[in-house]
């Protein structure tokens, strides 16, 4: 039995679901429609909040950031994504393996999971109820892309919101950040939490490693495996 309680915190992209390319479709929609221009920079998601890689993406094209452009392209954001929900879904996937470990760990006594992504709240809940997945997770003491500029920042967020919705203040000794990037085992390390990284996006296992995650995943699929990934035992 993992220690109690437990926060258990999820990314989204790459590490639950594959969403096939359509958020990168409407990220291009969204940026065309509030600026005008096609998005023909090159950049990544590389587990950056929203906020970032919408202030990112409009420096590399060398438009302004400041006066609400940086709020009115996100809100696009949104509209893009939900509206191309239909094709989210039969485009995209849930990767092998998430739905019985979120299964698993929902089982245990103690534990809570949530989400710690890049997104932002709306396309976190849009993501994970378009693949079947939302009622795995409380939502109310996740993080969010829209929260903070740095995704270091995101857990005090979600600690916050555990004392709101649940009593108890969860700090990086009871909390677990699940996810594919550095970003995510960095974020886990910045407030003393367990990272545990999974190959299931562009980052190696090697460089997964090497970055200093407790426990590093190929992918999902041995529900046992994660199980002990994530309490540590």
């Amino acid at each position: 039995m993992p220690p109690t309680p437990l926060l258990v915190l999820w990314d989204v992209d790459h590490t639950l679901i594959d969403g096939a390319g359509i958020s990168r479709q409407a990220y291009s929609a969204a940026f065309r429609r509030a600026t005008g221009r096609e998005l023909d920079q090159p950049w990544q998601f590389d587990g950056r909040t929203e906020l970032a890689a919408a202030t990112d993406v409009l420096r590399a094209h060398g438009l302004p950031t400041g006066d609400g452009q940086v709020e009115a392209f996100t809100a696009l954001i949104v509209e893009e994504l939900t509206a191309r929900a239909d094709e989210l879904a039969g485009a995209g996937r849930v990767l092998p393996g998430a739905e019985e470990i979120l299964t698993a760990l929902g089982a245990l006594p103690g534990v809570s999971q949530s989400v710690l992504t890049g997104n932002l709240y709306p396309l976190a809940v849009l993501k994970m109820t378009v693949f079947g997945l939302a009622h795995h997770v409380d939502f109310r003491i996740g993080a969010y892309g829209g929260d903070a500029f740095e995704r270091t920042a995101l857990p005090c967020y979600a600690f916050d919101r555990t004392e709101r919705h649940l009593g108890h203040r969860h700090s990086g000794a009871d909390t677990v950040i699940i996810g594919d990037t550095l970003r995510d085992v960095a974020t886990a390390h910045a407030v003393g939490a367990r990272a545990v990284a999974v190959a299931t996006g562009t980052t190696p296992a090697t460089a997964l490693a090497a970055a200093g995650a407790d426990a590093v995943l190929t992918d999902l699929t041995d529900t046992a495996a994660v199980l002990a990934a994530v309490t540590g035992r």
